[in-house]
């Protein structure tokens, strides 16, 4: 159906290409009349118009592109059928390009081009006609429209969408397999002719892509295109008019095609056999070297596992994958031996990570390698026999006994001799000995289970030539119980029974429980406990019944005690193992009578019944009551004298407000005249420390201004107290408020007169100390001294 569409179109052009040849090739030919109608048509439209009675009568109006000429294009002729034979018709254009473009021969209606045109800026041009007479100005036929079509010719060349374009396809790719589609367009006219038809066309890049001639999809052309070998491909494709033919315009573009990678290259070592060395005092883990596979492919397909084949010795090894370098590194996985085995053959298997299902077929891709490792010989320190000896020794076994032996070799093939010792730090109390040539371990010292059942030795394997290659083993020895302790009580037990006990045949309830010595020999528990008496085997006042647990528990046999008759009971106990040989021992029971409650608690015993529920004798009572009284005694000390020292001492008659300064110090004499210079206090030159004043309440303040007036009046004290005052007022630190100040002056008003030795030098013998004794006891001491003054004189 398309074939006739287009077989239809075809002939059409080619029956309107005729019809203007004909009317064109000779001015006798016949008219192609034309009728347009007298009303408007659209623009880029051409209607043909039915003859009427009167009308306008026109060639069809082309012109083609792009002609170029001195002289003005011919276009055609309009003409109207009302033609006047004396000339006064006149023809008049206007509309698009009217004057500019094309212009009319106003006597004969013929129409030229003026410029170049250009179809692909504007292909049709809607212009106006008008027929008026020359002399009149009257119209004769009416204004009626029609258009001048420029037709196309071949001179715009096919443009790309783009100048370069990229692509990517994976490689190995099968033949046929779309890559990119490129796309051209003309900017000629599509439906005259074949300016706009298009035809691709690769002008580089075969035999490996070809492209579609008509849809411009490039496909590959080549099988098994591989990346390793190539990986760009530059192609150039030409979109050519005219159907391809000769004398087209063609344009081009440039695909850039990248073939991506997949995992179609296996891994290959870079050798087929490696060798490598590790000293036999490896330890596991030790790195003792690396393989490296090449993968040509990239990333995650390069990607690769190392595993060891299972063959005889390859538990010895072990190889892990690197996965930042893709390196297959061989650890020990095992300790090696020299002397053993001094060469290992290992197959080390290289195999992609991730494979590719459509490379199935090719099999798994992988490479094998040798692997040689050779052992080198290194001095070894002795092996034991064993890491951990057990042994037993009887704790009765004289010193110098032999407990057992270890043993050690050098594994080397030297085999150097070695010597034994003993760590001392197992051996602290220095229990044992060991021979330094033998190993043989012997007793040192006396052995006793009660005090250690075990003991742990680190014994120490050196070689005689290098001390330094040494191993250590452990060796546990056992000592032996044997029945060397006799039967015991564990603790002092203090029974008493009630006065008013009474005895009951069936009563479980006994006097007291007794139980055998923890310290007591395995296998020695007690056999019997017995009560012995000088003259008789049963005692008449207590019985005991012994259990299955190694205790025994002490029942009464009469009632009726008495407190004040026979206060306290000896009952000697008679107790035996089952060693062998058997052991026995005497021990003896104290048992007190008691006044008790009716619960049968003791409320009233002799002295060391008040220790029984505690389970402490009298002497213990008495030394806890002695450190209790000297302790009193010491806190009573403490408080008494620490009293004493915060008791102050206040002078009869003196008022709380004032500050009382005492010095405990004895002057110099009479003759001492430089102890003190009472010109000190008076000096204003003399500096003092700023301190912060008290904060003194209004009341305090009040009672001190006034207290002024009290005390002598003297220039001497009113002058230093003047002084004081403006320093204390000048003092920059000073609060913002009044304070009270306290000052130690001696003035020179004091009835007792001046105590300084400087003026007890000149008169000693006219002074009278008789007043002494009015100024109190405080002063009595000085009376005393000076008051027979003139008796010691005489």
């Amino acid at each position: 159906r398309k074939k006739n569409m287009n077989c239809y179109a075809l002939m059409s052009v080619v029956i309107g290409m005729a019809m203007i040849a004909h009317c064109l090739s000779s001015p006798a030919r016949p008219k192609c009349n034309l009728q347009r109608k007298k009303h408007s048509i659209p623009e880029k439209h051409i209607v043909s118009h039915r003859r009427v009675k009167r009308g306008w009568v026109w060639n069809q109006l082309f012109v083609l592109e792009e002609q170029i000429g001195t002289e003005p294009v011919y276009v055609g002729q309009i003409k109207s059928d009302s033609n006047m034979k004396n000339g006064s018709l006149q023809y008049i254009l206007s509309g698009e390009g009217a004057g500019t473009i094309f212009t009319i021969d106003e006597s004969t209606g013929i129409i030229h081009a003026l410029k170049k045109l250009d179809r692909e800026a504007k292909p049709i041009y809607a212009l106006r006609a008008q027929a008026v007479n020359k002399f009149t100005h009257q119209p004769v036929e009416s204004e009626s429209e029609f258009a001048i079509k420029v037709q196309d010719v071949n001179d715009n060349e096919p443009q790309f969408s783009h100048k370069h374009y990229t692509a990517s396809i994976p490689e190995m790719s099968h033949v046929g397999t779309s890559v990119i589609q490129v796309t051209a367009t003309d900017a000629d006219d599509p439906s005259y002719g074949n300016n706009a038809k298009l035809v691709y066309s690769i002008l580089q890049g075969q035999p490996y892509f070809s492209v579609e001639p008509k849809t411009g999809i490039i496909r590959i052309a080549l099988p098994n295109m591989d990346r390793e070998a190539k990986d760009h491909y530059q192609v150039i494709i030409q979109a050519k008019d005219m159907v391809g033919q000769m004398g087209g315009l063609s344009g081009t573009a440039t695909v850039l095609i990248s073939l991506s990678d997949v995992n179609d290259n296996g891994p290959k070592f870079q050798h087929k056999l490696y060798y490598f060395s590790v000293p036999e005092s490896a330890p596991i883990g030790t790195i003792i070297g690396k393989v490296v596979a090449e993968d040509k492919d990239l990333e995650e397909n390069a990607a690769m596992n190392y595993t060891i084949e299972e063959t005889d010795g390859s538990n010895m090894f072990d190889i892990i994958t690197e996965k930042k370098t893709q390196k297959g590194i061989i650890v020990l996985r095992k300790l090696l031996d020299y002397e053993s085995k001094r060469l290992h053959s290992i197959k080390v298997e290289v195999i992609n990570k991730y494979i590719d299902s459509q490379f199935q077929s090719m099999g798994p891709l992988k490479d094998i390698t040798n692997i040689k490792i050779s052992v080198k010989d290194v001095d070894e320190p002795p092996v034991f026999t064993t890491h951990n000896y057990s042994m037993e020794v009887l704790e009765n076994a004289e010193t110098s006994t032999s407990v057992g032996t270890v043993t050690a070799r050098d594994p080397d093939s030297s085999n150097n001799p070695i010597r034994y010792s003993i760590d001392p730090d197992s051996d602290l109390n220095r229990m044992f000995s060991i021979d330094a040539n033998s190993g043989v371990i012997y007793i040192a010292k006396p052995l006793d289970r009660e005090v250690a059942s075990w003991h742990n030795l680190s014994v120490t394997a050196a070689e005689t030539k290098d001390l330094a290659l040494a191993s250590n083993a452990s060796v546990h020895i056992r000592v032996v119980d044997i029945n060397d302790h006799m039967p015991e009580f564990p603790v002092q037990y203090n029974p008493y029974v009630c006065e008013n006990a009474k005895s009951k045949p069936n009563s479980n309830r006994p006097v007291k429980q007794l139980k055998q010595d923890r310290r007591l020999d395995t296998h020695s528990g007690i056999v019997s406990l017995e009560s012995l008496f000088p003259q008789a085997q049963v005692s008449p006042h207590f019985k005991i019944k012994f259990n299955s647990d190694n205790t025994a528990n002490v029942f009464t046999r009469r009632s009726g005690f008495s407190y004040q008759e026979e206060p306290i009971f000896y009952l000697p106990i008679l107790i035996m193992d089952n060693g062998n040989p058997a052991l026995s021992s005497t021990n003896t029971l104290t048992v007190r009578v008691c006044k008790c409650d009716p619960y049968g608690i003791a409320n009233s015993c002799n002295a060391p019944a008040f220790a029984l529920p505690f389970g402490l004798d009298t002497e213990t009572l008495i030394a806890i009551l002695a450190c209790l009284l000297i302790l009193l005694v010491l806190v009573l000390l403490v408080l008494v004298l620490q009293r004493q020292k915060r008791k102050p001492f206040v002078e009869k008659g003196e008022e709380v407000r004032e500050n009382i300064v005492k010095y405990d110090d004895e002057g110099g004499g009479e003759e001492d005249t430089e102890a003190f210079d009472i010109a000190a206090l008076t000096s204003h030159t003399i500096m003092r420390k700023h301190k912060p004043r008290r904060n003194v309440t209004l009341e305090v303040q009040s009672l001190c201004r006034q207290s002024l007036g009290i005390g002598p009046d003297n220039e001497i004290f009113r002058k230093f107290i003047q002084e004081k005052l403006e320093e204390a007022d000048t003092d920059p630190d000073a609060l913002p408020y009044d304070s009270l100040q306290t000052y130690a002056f001696e003035g020179n008003g004091s009835v007792a007169g001046s105590l300084i030795s400087s003026e007890s030098v000149s008169s000693d013998l006219d002074q009278n100390y008789d007043y002494l004794s009015d100024w109190g006891p405080h002063f009595r001491k000085l009376a005393d001294m000076y008051g027979n003054n003139d008796n010691e004189v005489s």
